[in-house]
């Protein structure tokens, strides 16, 4: 398995690896050319997007004081992009400050050509736990104590490794792909879910299937339609007031969860739109922040 950037005394920041040690599988028939652009043009030069990824890489944050958990942050784009950046963020270095080790994982597009189609993303996140888990030992990290939180996009990739790790989507590349791919608990915040109507969101769907997907290819790809009877404990944030995303998708999921007896915990807001983040509006940490953090805690993924 490709080995993450060595430590040194002090280890740096970010370090960063990339998720298949070869080419990514199934890009015989990909010709996009990857571009890295400014989300806002002139603006914050780590608030980046990737397009048209062809090398995803997973990037670690070490906390100083090791809790022994560790979770995989998986952004958003709308499947057209990955509103990323190689130098880490806000909300993984709270998760560090919280002892957690965090991970966040860029991802390839289903509209760009890759012989797994819709399920592309969902090879990368399979690929970036078991990457995770693998070098968890010598990271001071719980093999079994790996969670994912993804954001819109990003939870829609969350949610179908959440409730489809029972099917590995890819053929193993090396001693890493031993390791199994279920989350120890989820976080989904304005996630995209279904893609079945009225409450699919259209961006999404039409990157993932084409413009004119059949029913059964919308249910194939609804997280809510593959709830497991053994799904990880779940917690779910979003705003009513959201219009990107509609906020059904998350009742949609709560309410499947819940049909499985699965712990699920869901915090909706009157008001916040699509992407709110890590501060609330007086600066503090947000309450769905806060609230993941006591989920995590009471589920027993740190202390």
């Amino acid at each position: 398995m490709p080995a993450l950037a060595r430590a040194q005394d002090t280890p740096p920041a970010i370090e960063t690896v990339d998720l298949w040690p070869k080419a990514a599988p199934g890009g015989e028939k990909v010709t996009v050319t990857e571009r890295v652009i400014l989300r806002t043009p002139g603006g914050d030069p780590n608030d980046t997007a990737f397009l048209n990824v062809t090398k995803p890489w997973l990037t670690m944050r070490r906390p100083a004081k090791p809790n022994g958990a560790a979770v995989l942050m998986i952004p958003g784009g709308g499947y057209v992009r990955v509103a990323v950046g190689k130098n880490g963020g806000p909300i993984d270095a709270w998760l560090a400050s919280l002892g957690v080790t965090a991970f966040v994982m860029d991802y390839r597009l289903p509209a760009d050509g890759w012989a797994a189609g819709p399920d592309v993303a969902l090879q990368d996140a399979q690929r970036a736990i078991r990457l995770i888990r693998a070098r968890a030992p010598s990271l001071g990290v719980d093999p079994a104590k790996v969670a994912v939180i993804g954001f819109s996009a990003g939870g829609h990739v969350a949610a179908r490794l959440a409730t489809q790790y029972g099917r590995d989507t890819y053929a193993a590349v090396d001693e890493a792909d031993s390791q199994p791919t279920r989350p120890f608990a989820t976080g989904l915040f304005y996630p995209v879910v279904t893609a079945t109507l009225p409450h699919a969101h259209g961006q999404s769907v039409r990157q993932l299937l084409g413009a004119t997907p059949t029913d059964a290819q919308r249910i194939a790809v609804s997280a809510e339609q593959h709830v497991p009877a053994d799904a990880p404990p779940t917690f779910i944030a979003a705003a009513a007031d959201d219009r990107v995303v509609p906020v059904e998708n998350s009742v949609l999921m709560w309410q499947a969860l819940r049909a499985k007896k699965i712990p699920v915990e869901m915090h909706l807001q009157e008001v916040g739109g699509h992407g709110f983040g890590l501060k609330g509006p007086d600066g503090q940490v947000a309450p769905s922040m806060l609230a993941l953090d006591a989920f995590f805690r009471r589920h027993g993924l740190y202390a």
